[in-house]
């Protein structure tokens, strides 16, 4: 009889967070992060620490939008926690008819099942970041 790992897969984990976040369940999605956790999103400032700081900037960000959908273009578990994932944010400002659509690339630290940290960048810089972290990681 083999052992199976209590800890879910990050890649699992990150997809039930954005399914969360297109519910626009904040506390979900909140919970996500360790109560430690750090979040440096361009645009949105930052960095932020802790759940309940990070909480309240996403209930601001999602409060300007009418309208906002999360997509996942693609995603890679590059191992050590490390995540990265090519995201898609289409949405509407509130009170705008116009629509917007952004493409970036996200590093995901996952330590014992939630994001430790979460860094956003454009995709090209986010994933050469993703692939430093991964070395640094290994080397501890």
């Amino acid at each position: 009889m083999t052992e199976e790992s209590t800890t879910a897969d990050p890649v699992e984990l990150m997809g039930r967070a954005f399914e969360a976040a297109n519910r626009r369940d904040l506390d979900a999605v909140a919970g996500s992060f360790a109560e430690d956790a750090t979040f440096d999103g361009r645009g949105v400032g930052g960095p932020f620490e802790g759940r309940a700081p990070i909480r309240s900037m996403l209930e601001e960000w999602f409060a300007t939008y009418e309208e906002l959908e999360f997509g996942l273009e693609g995603v890679r578990d590059l191992g050590n926690g490390v995540v990265f994932a090519v995201v898609v944010q289409n949405g509407r400002m509130a009170g705008s008819a116009g629509h917007l659509r952004q493409r970036e690339g996200w590093v995901f630290v996952w330590v014992g099942g939630l994001i430790a940290s979460l860094t956003t960048f454009e995709v090209d810089e986010g994933r050469a970041a993703a692939e430093r972290l991964t070395e640094e990681m290994a080397g501890r």
